[in-house]
């Protein structure tokens, strides 16, 4: 079976990835890095390529996995190719982080995890950013 987790660079994307590799260790299911758009603060839209991620993986001790990259359009909806990224992979879990929010802010997700939570057929695991708001650029 396969794993889908929703992949930036930022502190969401990483505790995302660091759920989704405990989740394959425990499992045993090969993972699916879905690198969708971000916005780097020096080059503008971007989509993390292997390097990158795997040095994200390092970070997290996740070297082990088996993984996949699967990379996003520049014009892509995020919601929309997390659902198609779990959909051709016959993925049975899709992970996704989730940026720290105030209390006003927690009434409301954002789009794409919306969209990924309302519109996905499989279970859904959201994970909360663990660093402090600010503290990696998104």
């Amino acid at each position: 079976m396969t794993i889908v987790v929703g992949f930036t660079p930022s502190g969401q994307g990483m505790a995302a990835l660091a759920a989704a590799v405990r989740e394959a260790r425990r499992s045993r299911d090969a993972l699916v890095i879905a690198s969708h758009t971000y916005h780097h603060s020096e080059h503008g839209p971007a989509v993390a390529g292997e390097e990158e991620t795997r040095s994200a993986l390092a970070e997290v001790g996740g070297e082990d996995v088996d993984w996949s990259l699967r990379r996003s359009g520049d014009q892509e909806d995020v919601g929309e190719f997390l659902l198609s990224a779990a959909a051709e992979s016959s993925a049975r879990l899709l992970v996704i982080g989730l940026r720290r929010k105030s209390p006003i802010g927690k009434l409301n997700l954002g789009a794409a995890a919306r969209r990924v939570v309302l519109g996905a057929d499989i279970p859904v695991l959201a994970v909360k950013d663990e660093t402090p708001s600010g503290a990696l650029a998104s």
